[in-house]
């Protein structure tokens, strides 16, 4: 995870770029209420920009990983496999930014290249290679209607890469070129002092690169990849916003979502009897959410909100099957210094899974999973060229419907890290990242350890 989280640090900043090129807008009535969040990414900027569009950067690092197949801990591997190897990977970056009077673009470019010792499982070659695309434009029609477009398209292996949000639809790393396009599409009208509506729209794509369809000894399907996550998931969303308190927002909301399976292979049954085999699209699912929430300042360097309600799951390809579920989002961001802040939040959703199964006595199959996800992250500014990053996040995903309605699957990753900055162009960093999996999946727990220690130049 230690470069995945460097590609998030960047991207990060990119946002917070398009962000520092929006200052020019001036903020509406009701704009109090976007919370710190906002406010530190506003102060937390660039140091300097030096008056120019543009930025790069360029990080070589040197690595460790002791399970870079993500293999079951009592796997047997065949002969000339390797769990472990040392590696290195060297990952360029390039960010853009055009602010004007009501208008701010922002572009980012991340390529990261790593190589491996030991060849990974799945692969014909030793090296990976990673691409990372954002986009992020805002634009303000007045100080009532605002409107923002971000799209982030990523090609790449890690589960910590191909993820559009914080929850893992995978625990495993996947060889090949996977793809994962995450955009939405927000417009915002304050229409009185009090009231306001937001409209939402997003659309996630996950394309994965092993098409392969295999059987087990008794004829058993053993689907691929793509066959079990391979999906377009798209919502749309309508909120009214009442603003309560000066540093207080209230929210009821409305949330259609539609999550698709596109790639259309068996994923279950046994080709002995063809009448038990069933496709991806069997787990299709439009689901209808209604939620209520708060934003709340509680001071300008602390900020949360949550999202409280429930979605009814209408799987269209199985009715017999559609149910009933909570849905939870909560967020705390605290800002106690300059360079130094905490944020922790918690999610209840439904996901895909990378499960499947078939419960024929009772007409049953692994629609997914509701996941709930705990995460918490701190970066500590420790002196001024010393700064500390510490990750810490636990989900649980338990599986609906088949012979794995109610198991469950675990997930724990820690993350350490410190860098030094040396001078405004040049900086070295070092991080240990630690990922467990556990529960009641059979050939899927795993445990990993990754270090790392490398050096950026920015310009």
């Amino acid at each position: 995870m230690a470069s995945e989280l460097i590609v998030l640090a960047l991207q990060h900043q990119f946002e917070t770029r398009v962000l520092l090129s929006m200052k020019k807008i001036v903020a509406s009535v009701g704009m109090i209420a976007l919370g710190a969040t906002s406010v530190q990414a506003l102060d937390s900027g660039m140091v300097s920009d030096n008056g120019r569009f543009w930025s790069v950067s360029a990080s070589l690092r040197g690595f460790y990983d002791d399970n870079i197949n993500t293999l079951p801990n009592n796997a047997t591997l065949p002969p000339g496999y390797y769990r472990d190897s040392w590696g290195f990977e060297v990952s360029p970056a390039i960010f853009l930014s055009f602010p004007l009077d009501q208008t701010s673009i922002g572009l980012s470019y991340v390529y990261d290249f790593k190589y491996y010792e030991n060849k990974p499982l799945g692969q014909s070659e030793n090296y990976d290679m990673t691409h990372v695309f954002n986009v992020a434009i805002n634009h303000a029609f007045s100080e009532r209607y605002q409107i923002s477009v971000k799209d982030s398209f990523a090609l790449g292996q890690e589960p910590d890469l191909l993820r559009a949000g914080n929850t893992y639809n995978t625990f495993q790393r996947i060889p090949g070129d996977n793809l994962r396009n995450y955009g939405v599409i927000n417009f915002s009208a304050q229409l009185t002092p009090l009231f306001g509506l937001e409209l939402g729209y997003a659309n996630t794509l996950f394309k994965y690169a092993d098409h392969t369809v295999t059987l087990d000894s008794t004829g058993n399907i053993v689907p691929s990849t793509a066959g079990l996550l391979n999906t377009m998931d798209q919502t749309v969303h309508l909120d009214g916003r009442f603003q309560i308190q000066p540093q207080t927002i209230g929210v009821i909301g409305y949330q259609f979502r539609s999550l698709t399976y596109t790639e259309d292979q068996p994923i279950g049954g046994n080709v002995l009897m063809p009448f038990t085999l069933v496709k991806s699209d069997i787990r299709n699912v439009d689901a209808n959410y209604g939620y209520i929430g708060l934003d709340h300042n509680f001071r300008p360097d602390l900020t949360g909100s949550f999202r409280l309600g429930g979605a009814y799951n209408d799987y269209v390809n199985n009715s017999s099957q559609n149910n009933w579920s909570p849905y939870a989002l909560v967020s705390l961001r605290y800002t106690y210094n300059p360079g130094s802040y905490f944020e922790a939040g918690f999610t209840y959703d439904f996901t895909s899974g990378n499960n499947f199964s078939v419960a024929y006595l009772n007409n049953s199959v692994t629609m997914g999973a509701y996941a709930a996800s705990l995460y918490g992250s701190l970066h500590h500014q420790i002196t001024g060229k010393l700064a500390g990053t510490l990750m810490v996040q636990y989900q649980n995903d338990q599986y609906y419907g088949g012979t794995l309605n109610n198991q469950s699957q675990e997930y724990f990753l820690a993350y350490i890290g410190l860098s030094y900055q040396f001078n405004p162009y040049i900086s070295a960093e070092i991080g240990y990242d630690y990922d467990n999996v556990w529960g009641d999946i059979p050939q899927q727990n795993y445990d990993r350890n990754r270090v790392y220690l490398g050096v950026t130049a920015s310009y």
